[in-house]
């Protein structure tokens, strides 16, 4: 199974389309932060928009076709650049989503916003390995590849919430998780994360060393095999992860086995040892360590934590 795959069955991600915005000049957007595990994404249908930087850096200009993802989850404004007051919004409920829309006659903001909602604590880890925002481009002129997957993924979009069928929130929400799947696969292929798990798995010659370890994530692997599968030394593979992801191959070696049992632990009855057997560990009291170190719980509490919740087992079944 390839990396994107396995990661998704490890941690499901669940879209949802929440909002079509439709401003005429001058418009303005405030949002979050919002729920600690979503995720919030705008795709761009027409017209631009300007996204400041909340660190008071330089704005981001998002065109038509581009489609913003916020793993850091902030409070961002959003606007069409031109300084002026913006023209009071209005929403009105259609059958499947809400619709946004003030009363200008100018070129118009055509805008898709919504979130991906990442079970915790998997939301926490696929934030650390994203960028805080991340920009892909699937215009209307893309010819081929992912890229026009992607734009016409958000085509269908278009036109569910444009007629509004029957069924349209399941087909907004499942296109919504497409997205997702298909933006990071279009950010590994192009180079549109600087850093991260995209970046390292963007350059073929790391790729290898990422794919078995989340494709076998019990096997005992040292840092001179995983050297050996890219095909160069220890040293430059230890240094490309941490120059690209940040963190240490051992790093995401741990993040991927504590996932594994995290979803083990809510999902099914196997003991502690088979847990951490299954993980990796050759020992149980080696296994409650790691897990406590890194879920901040031990592994007992976890799952106690997990089924007490409202359909916690039952969810873990059906995703697991």
């Amino acid at each position: 199974m390839d990396w994107l795959s396995r990661l998704f069955e490890m941690m499901p991600v669940r879209g949802r389309l929440d909002i079509r915005c439709s401003y005429s000049v001058p418009w303005r957007i405030e949002q979050g932060p919002g729920v600690t595990n979503e995720i919030p994404y705008h795709a761009v249908l027409a017209g631009s928009a300007i996204l400041d930087d909340p660190a008071g850096g330089q704005p981001l200009l998002l065109k038509t076709g581009d489609i913003l993802l916020l793993p850091g989850n902030p409070r961002h404004v959003m606007h069409d650049g031109s300084g002026a007051a913006p023209l009071p919004p209005r929403n009105r409920a259609a059958q499947n989503f809400t619709i946004s829309e003030n009363l200008g006659s100018d070129e118009r903001l055509d805008l898709l916003c919504g979130h991906f909602a990442i079970a915790p604590p998997h939301d926490r880890l696929l934030r650390s390995y994203l960028p805080p925002r991340l920009v892909v481009h699937a215009g209307p002129r893309i010819g081929k590849g992912t890229a026009a997957q992607l734009a016409g993924l958000v085509a269908l979009m278009r036109s569910e919430t444009a007629d509004d069928h029957l069924g349209g929130r399941a087909m907004l929400n499942a296109l919504s998780t497409a997205m997702f799947a298909l933006a990071l696969r279009l950010a590994s292929e192009t180079g549109a994360a600087p850093r991260g798990l995209l970046a390292l798995v963007g350059d073929p010659r790391i790729a290898p060393a990422v794919a078995a370890m989340f494709n076998d994530p019990a096997r005992a692997w040292s840092l001179p095999e995983l050297a050996r599968l890219c095909n160069m030394s220890r040293a430059t593979l230890a240094r490309q992860f941490q120059d690209k992801l940040g963190r240490s191959a051992s790093d995401l070696l741990t993040d991927i086995r504590m996932t594994l049992a995290a979803n083990e632990l809510r999902s099914s009855s196997l003991s502690t040892g088979a847990v951490a057997e299954m993980a990796g560990y050759q020992s149980e009291a080696a296994f409650q360590r790691a897990f406590k170190s890194h879920m901040g719980v031990t592994p007992a509490q976890w799952r106690k934590a997990q089924s007490s919740e409202p359909g916690g087992g039952d969810e873990g079944r059906r995703t697991g």
